[in-house]
């Protein structure tokens, strides 16, 4: 009686996990390296830093005011003393916060129309030439239009500085959406006809489960390089409506709001339009690094070069 045969295999080894793999990609990104950490200093700075400072952004001293940078005052003062340094650490925190929740709304507005619309053919059409409709609309128009009528309005149903948050990350959540729902549109298109979701499809797959299983962890890429750059484009267009004199309240600070209040006193104190000026243009670049590493790094062709 013959012995039965063994064979001995080696052990396999552990696979290495995909995001692993995506941030060895993104960490040979030098400017997306670079810009997270500046991001996220950024961050930290705006979030922690009011309770570090010493001085409110409010704190009025008509004594010193119009003043250069000094040790007290690192960034100068205003026309009423208050200090440019506080102002510019609680206008990042404003600034922000509209960026991050305004990118979220699009978000989801153009996952959601992108999904339907790649996945079900009978709403294709509707929604790309819904999409179309608000692509050919002028949005800074558009904008101000919509902020000149409802700013009373959420302003007393809310107060001022609610309400004109409210407003304005709505605003900016609706008029920036449409680029996400074609690319995702776009990719929902190709995965939808590979063999695992014809499979899924075969056995009985709800739409509903298929969309949330197989669809949406397959189009994350382009939405988490939409999430990137919808930040940069939310902080801009919210700088650019508060410079107009649209946005917040003087005394509610944002980056785009203190740019506004400066440009009356840039032959006296040039600084005070640079400072917020270098924040909006040093935050949108890094984020905008940090979407192009990401692009790279969630791109199967590139990953492993």
């Amino acid at each position: 009686m013959t012995e039965p045969i063994t064979i001995e295999t080696e052990p396999t080894q552990p696979l290495t996990s995909q995001w692993k793999d995506i941030w060895s990609q993104f960490r040979t990104h030098k400017g997306a390296m670079i810009g997270m950490a500046f991001f996220l200093l950024v961050s930290l700075a705006v979030i922690l830093g009011p309770w570090l400072w010493h001085l409110e952004p409010n704190t009025l001293d008509i004594r010193n005011k119009n003043q250069g940078p000094s040790l007290a005052h690192p960034m100068g003062t205003d026309q009423l003393g208050r200090d440019t340094f506080a102002s510019v650490l609680q206008g990042g925190r404003v600034s922000l916060l509209v960026g991050v929740t305004a990118m979220l709304l699009s978000l989801v507005l153009g996952t959601l129309v992108g999904v339907l619309a790649g996945y079900f053919k009978k709403l294709d059409g509707f929604l790309m030439r819904f999409t179309d409709l608000f692509l050919a609309l002028p949005l800074l128009p558009l904008l101000l239009v919509i902020i000149m009528l409802w700013r009373d309005t959420l302003r007393a149903w809310f107060g001022p500085e609610t309400g004109i948050f409210l407003l304005i990350v709505f605003v900016i959540g609706i008029t920036s959406w449409m680029q996400t729902a074609r690319i995702v549109r776009g990719d929902v298109l190709a995965i939808k006809e590979q063999e695992f979701v014809l499979a899924a499809r075969s056995i009985g797959t709800t739409p509903r489960r298929m969309i949330s299983r197989h669809i949406l962890p397959n189009v994350m890429s382009p939405i988490m390089v939409s999430a990137t750059l919808g930040i940069a484009n939310a902080i801009i267009t919210e700088s650019a409506l508060s410079f107009l004199g649209l946005g917040f309240p003087s005394d509610f600070p944002t980056w785009g709001r203190l740019l506004y209040d400066s440009t009356n006193y840039m032959t006296l104190n040039p600084e005070r339009v640079i400072w917020p000026g270098l924040a909006i243009s040093l935050t949108v670049l890094s984020v905008n690094y940090i979407g192009d590493g990401l692009r790279d790094a969630l791109d199967p062709r590139i990953r492993g070069r």
